[in-house]
């Protein structure tokens, strides 16, 4: 007879981490997606799940009008609709694997 020893834990890992610049501002409130990249907690978003749909229609509405939206870029040169669809594109794929996920902003 021995003795077995099992030790688990369950701990937070960071599964993504990007900052996009609030210069797209904007963009993202035309697109109909700033409160939920800048803001989730003020309207009840926690987990990435909630993220999807929203995520996904926002970045629909973005490449509807590409020539639309890029007048939304920046005078100082700080950011552009290329950018904003790629942080969004990848935000959703992330949230899309891992839904369980918590979501923490830090502005």
């Amino acid at each position: 007879m021995g003795l077995s020893v099992s030790l688990t834990a369950a701990r937070p890992t960071e599964i993504f981490d990007a900052n996009i610049t609030h210069n797209l501002g904007k963009m993202a409130k035309a697109a109909g997606v700033y409160m939920y990249l800048w803001r989730p907690d003020e309207i009840g978003i926690t987990k990435a799940s909630q993220l999807i749909e929203p995520l996904r229609a926002g970045l629909g509405v973005l490449m509807l009008d590409p020539e639309g939206y890029r007048e939304f870029n920046p005078e100082n040169g700080w950011g552009n609709y290329e950018g904003l669809v790629k942080f969004i594109t990848k935000y959703l794929e992330v949230c899309e694997n891992n839904p369980d996920a918590d979501i923490y902003i830090s502005l």
